[in-house]
C-alpha cells in the first residue's frame, strides 16, 4: 500500500506541474492571439511529437519529454539590415517584403542570421502585419508576461484558500502547551525507534506531565516563548527542575531533574552536543490570514526568491560534490521536479502524516514550484521571458526619449543580437537541471523524520 500511495503522489504532482506548464504556454498563447499574432505551434513537452491536432492556424501537441512547453509566435526575431536581401515582393500595403539570406560570415553572425533564417522560413507576405516584434512594445510586455504570471496566479489561488483555513506551515506559532510527553529517551540518531526495556524514562514523564499541560514556569523563569524555555532547559544539564503547570485550570509545581543527552545544535544543524533533556513536543498551531496576509507571505516569499536565485549556482555546485560523494548535501539546496515528486511521494505514503496535512503539504508543493517557476522566468535574460520583456521595455523607452528629443524613430529592438546571451545562459540552465536531476537521483533529499 505504501508503494502505491508513492506513486500515487508522485503522479498527481507530475500531472499538476503539467498543468501548470500548459497553463503558462496558455498566458503567452491568448494576449498574442488577442492582438493578432500568429501563433503556429502550442506544444506541451521537448523532442518527438507524440500527438497533436491542427486546430486553425495553430497545431496543438505533446512531445515526447514533458520538461517544458513552448509557444511559437510567428516574427519573435526582426530581419536585421545584415541579412536582407534583394525585395521578394510586396505586402497588400504596397511595402517591399525581403527574404532572409541563409549565409553569413562569423560564428555568431551565423548563428543570428540562422535563427533568423529559421524564423522567416513559414512567413509569407499575408503575415507582414501578424509579426511579433511588429507589436507596440506594451504588447510584447504583455505576451511575453503572461506566461510567469499565470504561474504566480497558480500559486496565489492554492496559497490564498490554505492559508486561510489550514494556515501557514511555514509561520508556526508555538504554544506553551504539551502535545506530546516522552516515554523514554531514545539517541538522536534513532529518533524515531519504539522505546525499549533498557531506555531510561524521560524526565517529563517521570514527573508526570501530561498532553495538554500549560508550561507556566520553568525553574522561576515565567515562560515567554518555547526557544526560550528550550534554552532553559539545555543549559539546565542534569539539574533540579521545579516546573509550574496549569492542568484544567489549576496551577501546580513539578520537580524532577533533566538529564544530559546528545542533541543536534538546531533544527539547521545536525552537529550532536551534549545538553539538558525533558522530553516534551509542544502544541504547533498554523498561522492563518485572509488574502491580505497571503500577499504579504507572498511578498517575503519573493524576497527569499531572489536571494534564492542568486545562490543558485553556488547551491548547485554544492549538489554537484555531494553527488561524486566531497560533501554531505544541504537540506536547503534546490530540487528539480524529480526530487519535487519524490517529495510529493514520500508525503503521500507517509505513515505518520494525517490525511489532511498530506493533501495540504502536496497543494503547498505545487504552490512552491508555480511561484518559482514564475520568478525565475522573470529574470531579464534571453531565452528566458523576462529577457523578451527587457527588450521590449528598452525599445518602449528608447522610442519614447525619441520622441521627447523630437529625434527620428529609432525602430524595433533586434533582440536576436542577444543570441549569443541566450545560447550561453540556456546552455548554463541545462547543465544545471541536469546536476538537479542527478542529484535528486543520487542523493535525494528526504522529508526530515
Amino acid at each position: 500500500m505504501t508503494a502505491l500511495f508513492y506513486t500515487l503522489g508522485v503522479v498527481l504532482f507530475a500531472l499538476a506541474i503539467l498543468l501548470s506548464i500548459g497553463l503558462h504556454e496558455v498566458g503567452h498563447m491568448v494576449p498574442a492571439k488577442k492582438f493578432g499574432a500568429k501563433v503556429t505551434q502550442y506544444f506541451i513537452g521537448f523532442g518527438p511529437t507524440v500527438w497533436s491536432r491542427q486546430v486553425g492556424e495553430t497545431e496543438y501537441g505533446f512531445k515526447a519529454f514533458p520538461l517544458g512547453g513552448y509557444v511559437k509566435i510567428v516574427g519573435m526575431l526582426p530581419p536585421g539590415t545584415e541579412d536582407l536581401a534583394e525585395p521578394a515582393g510586396v505586402d497588400e500595403h504596397g511595402e517591399p517584403v525581403y527574404r532572409v539570406r541563409q549565409s553569413n560570415t562569423g560564428l555568431f553572425t551565423q548563428l543570428i542570421s540562422d535563427a533568423r533564417a529559421a524564423e522567416y522560413e513559414l512567413v509569407g507576405p499575408e503575415d507582414e502585419d501578424r509579426l511579433f516584434y511588429k507589436l507596440p512594445w506594451w504588447k510584447k510586455v504583455i505576451v511575453m508576461a503572461g506566461g510567469p504570471t499565470v504561474n504566480i496566479a497558480i500559486a496565489l489561488a492554492i496559497f490564498a484558500p490554505v492559508f486561510a483555513t489550514y494556515g501557514n506551515p511555514s509561520d508556526p506559532l508555538v504554544q506553551p502547551v504539551i502535545a506530546e510527553v516522552s516515554d523514554c529517551v531514545v539517541p538522536a540518531a534513532e529518533d524515531q525507534r519504539e522505546c525499549r526495556a533498557d531506555d531510561p524514562v524521560t524526565p517529563a514523564k517521570a514527573a508526570g506531565m501530561q498532553p495538554g499541560d500549560e508550561i507556566v514556569a520553568f525553574n522561576g523563569v515565567p515562560f515567554t516563548d518555547w526557544d526560550a524555555l528550550q534554552e532553559q532547559i539545555r543549559a539546565n544539564d542534569d539539574g533540579l527542575a521545579e516546573i509550574v503547570i496549569r492542568r484544567d485550570g489549576v496551577e501546580q509545581t513539578l520537580t524532577t531533574n533533566t538529564t544530559v543527552t546528545a542533541r543536534p545544535t538546531s533544527a539547521q544543524d545536525d552537529t550532536l552536543v551534549q545538553v539538558g533533556f525533558l522530553g516534551v513536543t509542544p502544541q504547533i498551531e498554523y498561522t492563518t490570514g485572509g488574502l491580505g496576509y497571503t500577499l504579504g507571505r507572498m511578498g517575503q516569499m519573493t524576497v527569499d526568491t531572489l536571494h534564492a536565485m542568486v545562490q543558485l549556482p553556488v547551491k548547485v555546485w554544492g549538489v554537484a560534490k555531494a553527488i561524486v560523494g566531497v560533501e554531505e548535501r544541504d537540506p536547503m539546496s534546490p530540487v528539480s521536479v524529480v526530487g519535487g515528486g519524490r517529495l510529493a511521494g514520500e508525503t503521500v505514503s507517509h505513515d505518520l502524516i494525517p490525511g489532511l496535512d498530506k493533501a495540504m503539504w502536496l497543494l503547498l508543493l505545487v504552490a512552491g514550484f508555480n511561484f518559482f517557476i514564475g520568478m525565475f522566468n522573470f529574470i531579464p535574460l534571453l531565452p528566458l521571458d523576462g529577457g523578451h520583456i527587457a527588450g521590449a521595455l528598452y525599445e518602449g523607452a528608447r522610442r519614447a526619449v525619441a520622441r521627447l528629443r523630437r529625434r527620428p524613430d529609432p525602430g524595433y529592438v533586434d533582440v536576436a543580437k542577444l543570441l549569443p546571451v541566450a545560447y550561453v545562459v540556456g546552455v548554463a540552465l541545462l547543465i544545471m537541471g541536469v546536476v538537479l536531476i542527478v542529484g535528486d537521483l543520487v542523493v535525494p533529499l528526504h522529508l526530515e523524520g
